[in-house]
This record gives structure tokens, sequence and C-alpha cells, in this order.
């Protein structure tokens, strides 16, 4: 009997480390589907992401801005209800998020990351994200970019390469804090970055989604 237990047991945390390791999301869009995996790295962003999708608190709200090559940004409230023309972004859910800054995470293309406002503190937004789609840089604009925006930080190699072949937006990286990562649909990413957008940079034709945390399985 005591084998038993003591083998439930392994199991159990097995599977949790397991499950700690894989926590996923699903991006519905009309465009198609986004599947992001989310970083331990970061867990008050992870968790909070997670509560409100297992609360479908996502569901119907837009991507209301849309910048090609740097950006698609969502969750705001208020797109749920929103009329053609409004102006978002400001929506919120009333409380912000502490920032959690990792060097090893950084804004390549596909990278989930927090909004927020211009505060001294750098708190993300409890709602708002962006998925970056960025571009490709050269090694002369990466030493551009290090004198001038990132104010003689560095960038480092390994994350210098992945700007120099898959793209992204350095200048918001230890900026905003980056919480995930597109690990399949990257492609939905540039189709909702080509969509025709206002002077305001909203979609002229609304681009819902829903989210949907996946089921964890186990070694998955």
């Amino acid at each position: 009997m005591k084998k038993i237990v003591l083998l439930c047991t392994l199991l159990l945390a097995i599977t949790a480390v397991a499950m700690a390791k894989n926590r996923k999301v699903k991006v519905i869009t009309p465009y198609g589907t986004m599947i992001i995996r989310l970083h331990d790295q970061t867990p008050k962003h992870r968790d909070n992401f997670l509560k409100l999708s297992r609360r479908h608190f996502y569901d119907s709200t837009l991507f209301h801005r849309v910048i090609k090559q740097f950006m698609i940004q969502g969750g705001d409230p208020d797109s749920k209800r929103a009329k053609a023309g409004d102006v978002l972004g400001e929506g919120d859910v009333g409380y912000t998020v502490p920032p959690e800054f990792q060097l090893d995470l950084f804004h390549r293309k596909g990278a989930l990351a927090a909004a927020r406002d211009d505060n001294p503190t750098k708190a993300s937004s409890g709602c708002q994200f962006y998925i970056v789609q960025g571009k490709v840089f050269t090694d002369e604009e990466l030493d551009k970019l290090e004198k001038t925006r990132l104010g003689g930080r560095k960038i480092p190699v390994d994350q210098r390469q992945v700007y120099k072949t898959e793209g992204g937006s350095p200048h918001l990286d230890q900026n905003y804090t980056v919480f995930g990562q597109v690990i399949k649909g990257m492609e939905v990413i540039d189709k909702i970055a080509a969509v025709k957008t206002d002077s305001h940079n909203r979609p002229l034709e609304n681009v819902p989604m829903k989210i949907r945390v996946m089921k964890k399985w186990l070694f998955f």
C-alpha cells in the first residue's frame, strides 16, 4: 500500500512539473489560430493571462491597434462594444501587473508582451497585450539602435542573430514585459498585420479573438 501511495505521489509531482513547463493558450481569430507558450519566468503575467483567459475575458475583444512590421495589439475590454471609428486602447481591468523583465526574453517575432502606459515603474496593463511582428535588421541598423534608442546597451550576440534572421522589435527590450511566444501559427501575425487600418491604426474591418487555455497533457 505504501508503495502505491509513493508511486501516486511521484506521478503527481512529475505531472505538476510537466504542467508548469507547458502552459499554452490558443488565440483564435478570423485569420487563423495561434498557439502561444507562456513563460514560467514571468509568473505574475502568466497567471494573470491564464486567469482572464479561463474567464473568457478576451472573447469578442479586438486586435484594435495594428502596425505593420511592428506588432498587433489587443485585449481592450472596451473594444467588445466599439463602433466603427471609435478610438480604442484606454480600457483596463482596474489593476496593473509589476514588470518582470528577463534578459533572455526579448522581442523576437511572435513574442507575446504586455502593453502599458507611460508609468515610472513600467508596470503592465492588467489585460492589454501585443504580439510582435517586427522586421529583420542588419548589423548596421542594430549598431545604430544600440547607440540611440537603447542608450548604449548592447544586444546579446544570440539575440542579435535572431533579429538578423527571424526579425523582431529590439527597441522594446527591457521596457515591456515579454511573457510568451507564438509556437504555431506565425503566419496569422503577418495576415493581421497586413490589414488596412485607419489613422489611429485600428483595422477598418474588426479582427475579433477568442482565447482558450489548452488542456495540460503529461510530457506534451
